[in-house]
């Protein structure tokens, strides 16, 4: 295939790890830093908007948020990531990866330093300015998915591009990590600071005033990662195979690549002319030789990541719920405001350090040594296991000596889900479509995804509660219990492995091989594991 290629792309194909490799996994890395802390510090102080706008005088039980704004303060920033992967995916191909991944960070840094600015004191309209601006925080962060994916996997050699891919979505790890770290950070601040009651001894003493400005300082401070690396990001040059193959500029695509890899590169404008020509290319995305091409492949990589999700971000969400009832963080009446968000934030710290941080490693460590296909089977079969293993016995975990073994089941469960789908769903589509729809297909995979995390966001707020209505949180009806949650979940993963099948398999393999780029002939290029595309 290297004899097809445009030099300039088997330039970076061939490339030796250098320095701009591991500066380009920084500058999107910590944009998914920042993605990170912002989707998930949110489930971080729920808890702590309930006491502060929803006590209820004389109530055994501390305020919590009514279903109807848990569901809207936990899932919005997720409508407004889908609208943003489809949105800034689409742009990323029309305009270039370059332009449109400024505009992401900057719509990121602001609306993170909006988010904590809520207007009034009033609980509607501090939750309606924070959904308000939580919704356009996650329109940003919607648009580092396909863009951070396509830059990373367009810069890098084929050797060691799902390593430098998973290295950026990582950062994930990092970010969940810093944001329990400063939740703690705060928390034992402020209570050192402000000591107060628990609720059972003073109801309302144990919410202090200062309270309200602790959750506004951990969502704003989620902008200060993003803003550090713009400059970075406005001095990367376009990606080559963008500039080369989609804007058609051989000179522009050399000289960039030329003073990336400090070598002579030769500019070839009449293949790149070719290559715009060649009529079997120039089919447009859904159309009847796209689908053809690739639609399996699209389905394949929408529904995993749609599945994974769906298991990932309810457990996510209702983790502190789990927590709750295993005994890990103690009944609501018996801590003070500030306490109950310190023992929140430990737990969540906890896994990621104990699971998440180490599963995204090892999937750097081992993506380009066993392949994609591998990593994501391994991880949807034992997410089934480990879901059933929870679900099943679910009351000998609840018993008090046992809860050590439940944290160690759960943390596997996430552990097996970032050392597998929740990692190669992000790689995989970076990987295997035309440089033309690359960013828009990734979009599409990555909106897919985030249709799951609503489902598991929402859904499971209201699945997770008791099938006893005296024993349901306030305002929820009955559901059908954690036990029964994880049951399905185990069923989701479970269909996970079975889409899995539809994935091609592109270790050690160019872009251009794995897109069909490299071919003058109509034949799509095919894997032995995928089903074949007719």
């Amino acid at each position: 295939m290297a004899g097809d290629q445009l030099k300039v792309l088997n330039a970076l194909d061939v490339a030796k790890t250098q320095w701009y490799h591991f500066t380009a996994i920084i500058i999107a890395g910590m944009g998914f830093f920042t993605d990170a802390y912002d989707l998930f510090c949110i489930s971080l102080v729920t808890k702590l908007l309930g006491r502060i706008y929803y006590h209820v005088p004389g109530s055994a039980k501390p305020g919590t948020l009514p279903p109807n704004v848990a569901a809207a303060v936990n899932g919005v920033a997720f409508c407004g990531t889908l609208a943003g992967q489809l949105f800034f995916g689409w742009l990323g191909d029309k305009l270039g990866r370059k332009k449109v991944y400024g505009m992401t960070l900057m719509v990121m840094v602001l609306c993170s330093v909006a988010s904590g600015l809520s207007f009034g004191h009033e609980p509607k309209t501090v939750m309606a300015t924070l959904c308000f601006f939580r919704f356009w925080l996650g329109f940003g962060i919607g648009g580092d998915y396909p863009l951070s994916a396509t830059i990373m996997s367009e810069y890098a050699n084929k050797k060691t591009r799902g390593a430098f891919v998973s290295a950026v979505f990582a950062m994930q790890g990092f970010g969940i990590m810093a944001g329990g770290i400063f939740a703690i950070i705060i928390s034992s601040a402020f209570e050192a600071k402000f000591p107060a009651p628990a609720y059972a001894e003073d109801a309302l003493r144990s919410t202090i005033p200062q309270a309200d400005l602790v959750w506004r300082i951990i969502l704003m401070v989620g902008a200060i990662p993003a803003a550090m690396t713009y400059y970075s990001r406005s001095k990367m040059p376009e990606t080559a195979r963008y500039t080369a193959l989609v804007a058609k500029d051989a000179k522009l695509a050399a000289s960039d690549m030329s003073r990336v890899l400090q070598v002579e590169i030769e500019a070839e404008q009449e293949k790149v002319e070719e290559i715009s020509n060649n009529k079997s290319k120039a089919f447009s995305l859904f159309s009847k030789e796209f689908m053809k091409r690739h639609g399996l492949h699209l389905l394949g990589t929408t529904s995993t990541w749609f599945l994974l999700d769906i298991a990932f971000y309810s457990q996510n969400l209702f983790q502190k719920d789990i927590f709750s009832a295993i005994g890990w963080i103690p009944p609501a009446q018996t801590m003070n405001a500030i306490q109950e968000l310190f023992k929140i934030a430990r737990a969540q710290t906890l896994i990621a350090l104990c699971s998440t941080v180490p599963g995204y490693w090892f999937t750097v460590a081992f993506i380009d040594v066993i392949g994609r296909f591998a990593i994501q089977m391994i991880g949807f079969f034992f997410m089934t296991v480990f879901m059933f293993a929870l679900a099943i016995p679910y009351n000998h975990w609840t018993h008090k000596e046992n809860r050590i073994g439940f944290v160690i089941m759960y943390s596997l469960t996430f552990f097996f889900a970032n050392f597998g789908p929740n990692a190669t769903t992000f790689v995989v589509p970076a990987e295997i479509f035309p440089a033309r729809f690359r960013s828009t297909c990734h979009g599409i995979s990555a909106a897919s995804g985030k249709l799951g995390a609503m489902v598991g966001a929402f859904g499971f707020l209201y699945l997770a509660q008791s099938p006893d209505k005296n024993k349901t949180d306030a305002g929820y009806p009955p559901g059908i219990g954690v036990r029964n949650s994880l049951l399905v979940l185990g069923v989701v993963n479970f269909l996970g492995i079975l889409f899995t099948f539809l994935v091609p398999e592109s270790k050690g393999k160019s872009l251009e091989e794995m897109s069909g780029e490299n071919e003058d002939n109509e034949n799509t290029t095919s894997d032995s594991r995928t089903v074949p595309i007719v």
